[in-house]
This record gives structure tokens, sequence and C-alpha cells, in this order.
């Protein structure tokens, strides 16, 4: 499985053009509002070193990493919960995102109109924040209205939807993230997809003079991240343009010459991954080195069903290797025979790393 991360910010705050440098998908970036009226999809690799390692060693004929689809969602106004500006389209696509990357102008630029007339990156996410409160609490009112009769005549499910509904719009009228609620009750009304509820990383687009995120608009969109207990990073739009023309050696040059160790989608790819709480297993073999994405905790025949789902209906064993003792190695016939090759069974819970070879029969 791969993810999927929803690009929403105000217009003009960068998202396109961000977008267009991670995935070279062409969004159109225009200097006025919703110039993106469809959101645009991406797929993009994830950058892992231990794949390269896998591919020194295994040589194999293919390799192919896990991916991050990014969908760039056109920009939200005040009253877009009302149908203000594409506020309907908007919230219909980012229902459907796995977590939601906010991205926030920090830097000013004559050149460059503002929404608002200033640049407030606080202000920016407030409003936005604001508008999402108000169309989960639209979502909330609707459900209420449909269960609360039956709730009332005993219905032990529509009650506890109910009693969920009514805890979460109490919490949503007093301007709070559905997020900020106990887990017991996210997970009693889930299938109502709230955005509210959605992990969120807060990306401050810097200027180019701004690289450490040290002006008082990045500190101020840290602060607010940390405040909230959502993810951060600082992201230049324009240096991420020139880093997706590189490839390679020369790619990493010039990051290093920025004092950078890596570029703005590695940083947001695997910000995502922690807040999703997912990790990266491994399959390696002459026909292909490839990286699995699971939930953190999964089990052996949950990771074989990301491969296919007979894999996890026919599981029968799964011989693994740690990364580490791998590279240590060289192969899996040298760890076999050191003995770090292990037989693990359904019971087993897969580690970030892991190599695995899945035995199955259906």
């Amino acid at each position: 499985m791969g993810f999927n991360c929803g690009i929403v910010g105000l217009p003009n705050v960068g998202k396109s053009t961000l977008f267009n440098a991670m995935t070279a998908a062409g969004a159109e970036a225009s200097n006025y509002p919703f110039c993106t009226i469809n959101p645009n999809v991406g797929m993009v690799p994830m950058r892992d070193e231990r794949l390269t390692v896998l591919t020194k060693l295994v040589s194999p004929e293919r390799v192919v990493p896990t991916s991050v689809e990014f969908v760039d969602i056109a920009g939200l106004v005040k009253g877009a919960s009302k149908g203000e500006g594409l506020g309907n389209q908007f919230l219909g696509h980012i229902r459907s995102v796995d977590t939601i990357a906010h991205v926030v102008r920090c830097f000013v630029d004559e050149n460059i109109t503002h929404v608002h007339g200033k640049v407030d990156p606080v202000g920016d996410i407030e409003t936005i924040n604001t508008e999402l409160i108000l169309a989960d609490l639209d979502s909330v009112d609707k459900r209420i209205g449909k269960v609360e009769k039956t709730a009332k005549s005993g219905d032990k499910d529509a009650k506890a939807m109910y009693e969920a509904c009514v805890e979460v719009k109490a919490a949503l009228e007093k301007g709070s993230l559905a997020r900020t609620l106990p887990e017991k009750t996210l997970e009693a009304i889930k299938e109502l997809a709230l955005i509210t509820a959605k992990p969120v990383i807060y990306v401050a687009n810097v200027a180019e003079d701004d690289l450490q995120a040290e002006s008082k608009y990045a500190k101020a969109v840290k602060e607010y991240a940390l405040k909230e207990g959502a993810g951060f990073v600082s992201i230049c739009g324009k240096i991420e343009s020139e880093v997706a023309e590189l490839d390679g050696a020369e790619r990493d040059e010039f990051l290093k010459g920025l004092g950078l160790t890596e570029a703005g989608l590695d940083k947001l790819a695997r910000k995502a991954y922690e807040l999703l709480g997912l990790i990266t297993y491994f399959t390696a073999g002459k026909k292909e080195v490839r990286a699995w994405t699971v939930v953190r905790g999964s089990t052996a025949p949950k990771a074989a069903g990301v491969i296919h789902t007979d894999f996890e209906r026919g599981f029968i064993r799964a011989e693994v290797t740690a990364y580490d003792d791998f590279v240590k190695c060289g192969s899996e016939a040298a760890c076999k025979e050191k003995g770090l090759l292990r037989v693990e069974g359904k019971e087993y819970i897969v580690k970030d790393g892991d190599l695995m070879h899945f035995r199955f029969a259906v």
C-alpha cells in the first residue's frame, strides 16, 4: 500500500508550485485564485537509502520503491463551508485523502497577491481550520438528525453513533478540531470521514534566505503546529523547483551546497509516514527489489496481503531477515548460513526494514 496526501491552503500560498516541483505533473501555477479547479494527482516514489543499498547488493532486474500520491486541491477561501469560491469541490476532494499537507506562505513578495492583503500564516491557518470545522459541523448535524430518533428507541448502534456525534459537535462548536478527541470517539464516527479528524502537517513555504525556517512567520507556524500536536516541515517552493530538475549526485551536491540534507518531498513524505504510523518492509530477489508500506503493528499475514490477497489468505510462514543483518552478510544465503534468517508465523509483528519472503498455499 502507498498513501495519499492532500496539499491544501489558501490561494497563492505556493501549493501548485510545490506540487509541480514534486511530481513534474505540470499543474497550472498562476497568480490568481482558483487556477487549480480539479485536483491534480501525481504519484511520487519515496526516496529510501536502504532501497539503494539493497539494490547494490542484489543487482535485481528492476527496483520498485513505495510511492506517495500527492493531490493538489483547489485553494480554499473564507465562506467555503457555505459554498464560497470552490468550497464544495474542495471539501469533496479533501475527505478522501489519508493526511493533509496544509501549505502556508511564510515569505513576503510584493509580486505575489495574497487573498487577505498581508502575510499572516497563523491567520491563514485559522481561516481554513474554521471552514473545515464548519463543514464537519454540518456533517455531524446531519447524522444526528438521522440517528436521533432510532437512538432514543434503544438501538445500540444508533445510540453509540448519536452519543459520539453529540460529543464531537460540542468540541467543534468550541473551535476544537475533531482529531483532539479520544480515539474511542473518533472510531465511533469514522464513517463520517470528518476532515478535522485527519492528521495534518503544516508546511511553511519559506523564502530562499530562510531555509532553516528562522523567520518570525515560520517560527509562528512551527509553534502553532506544536501546540496543536500536528506535524511541521519547512520547504522553499522555489528551491524545490530547482531540485526537481536535477538527478543523483548533482541533486545531492546542490542540496549540500544549500546546507540541506534532504529535499522537501523527502521531509514531507517522512513526516506523513510518521503521522500515519507507517513502516516499510522489503522483498529482495534477482528479479526485483521492492519496498512495501504497511501500518506499524501489522502481522506477517497482513503484510503479505499488501502484495496479494492470496498471500494473506493462504499464509503459511514468513522468512525474515533484519535489514542490518542482510547488509552485514551481503546476501540471503549468507544470512541463512549464519542463522540470521528467521522463520516467523502468523503472530509475528513486522518491523521497519525487515526483508521478507512469504510462503503460502491457496
